[in-house]
């Protein structure tokens, strides 16, 4: 037992100096993007847990910015898509293009390959385009013609969801929606940071942000973050507040049996797991508390829990169904 708690230690103060950059980050971040804070640590989060998130917020909240922002201050290429009706799967990944001079086919890679993705308004583009990236997502590669191509670390995607406007929309299939590890809704600036953003734009002068991290130091920090010591009581939370989200009766929550069409999947345990520790590690902290886990929870559950036509004439969301079930789940 004193064998644990001192290895323990010894974890806590090598994160502690190896999360050091995440306040550097945060800093250079800070300079272009007024307030959203929330929705820094939560790319942060997916940055370094390797998940991929889907961010669903009204247009002008600096969603393109913030990961502009964040590839500039890592150094790494960013691409941004914008999803229409009329894109095809060749416009995202690349095609083969015959050379008369060479009398041959030779690649031409798409916008995919690069370390920062956004795909803007995803539920734009056709089933056949979501399924070109997610599959990218997922494999973390690309085909074109028979050669198969890895995509370059650290990778991540950011899909948008505008959702104020669902005409002419191609929503995304709940099997598809679980592949994203978070879903971050955002909302308004305060008062506060929206006159600071005035100022900043009326002002005309953009600040520039510097390179403060290598690619190399974020990979390196995936490894560091996989080994943040987790307890078997914690493990037990996350797999309690899953569970009950799929046989809310075995938790004496019976009033939400009614509610709820499907719980999360085994991804949902394992992003909220993956998540906890990252966040554990944003906080510059070697072991995960059950703060951390709900701290992330909502963001990792709220696209994973199914609700039933009952739950939606009631006006229930699946963030109240998320509250009641942290509520009652016994925290370690």
């Amino acid at each position: 037992m004193e064998q644990l708690a001192s290895d323990i230690q010894e974890l806590h103060e090598r994160i502690h100096e190896e999360s050091a950059f995440i306040d550097l980050l945060r800093l250079e971040t800070s300079k272009a993007i007024v307030g959203q804070k929330y929705m820094i640590d939560r790319l942060l989060l997916g940055l370094l847990a390797q998940g991929h998130i889907l961010l669903e917020g009204v247009p002008g909240l600096a969603k393109t910015l913030a990961i502009k922002t964040l590839a500039a201050s890592v150094d790494a290429r960013f691409s941004r898509l914008q999803f229409t009706p009329d894109l095809l799967p060749a416009d995202l990944v690349g095609t083969l293009i015959y050379n008369q001079k060479e009398a041959a086919f030779e690649v031409r890679k798409g916008p995919i390959f690069a370390n920062f993705i956004l795909a803007d308004e995803i539920n734009r583009a056709p089933a056949k385009v979501q399924s070109a990236l997610l599959e990218a997502m997922q494999e973390r590669q690309v085909t074109i013609g028979d050669k198969t191509y890895p995509l370059k670390e650290p990778f991540l995607v950011l899909a948008t969801q505008n959702p104020i406007e669902q005409e002419g929309t191609y929503p995304l299939p709940e099997a598809q929606v679980d592949r994203f590890m978070l879903k971050v809704v955002i909302s308004y600036p305060s008062k506060e940071d929206e006159q600071q953003i005035i100022r900043q734009e009326v002002g005309g002068k953009r600040p520039v942000v510097a390179q403060v991290v290598k690619p190399d130091a974020i990979l390196k920090a995936r490894d560091s973050v996989r080994q943040v010591y987790m307890d078997e009581k914690i493990e037990r939370y996350i797999l309690d507040i899953v569970f009950a989200s799929r046989t809310p009766a075995d938790y004496q929550l019976d009033k939400l049996k009614h509610l709820i069409a499907y719980g999360g999947s085994p991804r949902a345990s394992i992003n909220l797991a993956l998540a906890s520790k990252a966040y554990a590690f944003i906080k510059r902290r070697g072991f995960v508390i059950p703060e951390d886990v709900r701290a992330v929870c909502h963001d990792v559950m709220r696209h994973r829990i199914g609700l039933t036509y009952e739950a939606e004439a009631e006006n229930i969301t699946s963030e109240e169904i998320i509250d009641e079930i942290l509520n009652v789940v016994e925290v370690p």
